[in-house]
């Protein structure tokens, strides 16, 4: 039997107007579909795929075991992770070897920052996987600024907000254009350092989506999920 493809779909920002032609027809055409999302939440994903789906499509939802409930740095994080991602990618395999094709969704791009690519290493050695780019978040955040975010030749760097308060000052303070995701609780850590490295940045939330807000970082208190701070590069220009 031949064995069936693992799709990773990028789904782009969040519209499905954003969304590739193949990442379309392979939604549409889908026998199987997977999504991660919370434990008792529809999830993102699949909430952007609402509607697109064919009446017998068979869904995997892959619910995290856990989110913010352990710290990172704990061990026990990685290896209630790593088990998680092992079960899950046993059953796509198991779908797949048995001929099967399956669509994985993935919010964004499944290479950047996605939980996507803990499947893609383990399902790799073992069934064909393939990878259909999507509009990364941070895209839909500088188009929602309404502003370039490089010029000539302004470096771009994307930071996570998790990197220890210091380096993030430095990397703040060293870069042209910036990036930064997986804010959330560490909203207080990067007004610090953004501060201390004197520069100024705006928060987009819900880039793409209806609820889209665009506001300057200082002003706000709590950053929900999906936000995206960006410092815009003043670089060369004709």
């Amino acid at each position: 039997m031949t064995a069936g493809t693992v799709h990773g779909v990028g789904l782009g920002p969040g519209a499905q107007d954003l969304m590739s032609v193949r990442a379309d027809r392979l939604l549409r055409g889908a026998r199987h579909v997977a999504y991660f999302r919370k434990a008792g939440r529809p999830g993102q994903a699949r909430r952007i795929i609402e509607g697109m789906l064919r009446p017998d499509a068979v869904e995997f939802p892959m619910d995290y075991p856990v989110t913010t409930e352990i710290p990172l740095d704990d061990p026990r994080y990685a290896a209630t992770l790593a088990a998680f991602y092992e079960d899950c990618a046993a059953h796509l395999r198991a779908l797949a070897e048995g001929g099967e094709d399956v669509v994985v969704l993935a919010e964004g791009d499944p290479f950047f920052y996605g939980s996507f690519m803990h499947l893609y290493t383990r399902l790799l050695p073992h069934v064909p996987v393939r990878v259909v780019p999507g509009i990364t978040g941070m895209a839909a955040a500088w188009a929602a600024s309404g502003a370039p975010i490089t010029w000539g030749d302004d470096v771009l760097t994307v930071a996570p907000a998790t990197l220890p308060e210091a380096e993030l000052t430095r990397r703040i303070a060293q870069t042209d254009a910036l990036v930064v995701m997986k804010i959330g609780q560490n909203l207080a850590k990067l007004k610090r350092a953004i501060a201390a490295a004197g520069r100024e940045a705006v928060l987009v939330e819900y880039a793409a989506m209806p609820e889209e807000r665009v506001r300057p970082l200082h002003e706000v208190d709590k950053a929900p999920y999906f936000s995206i701070a960006l410092i815009h590069g003043q670089g060369r220009r004709p």
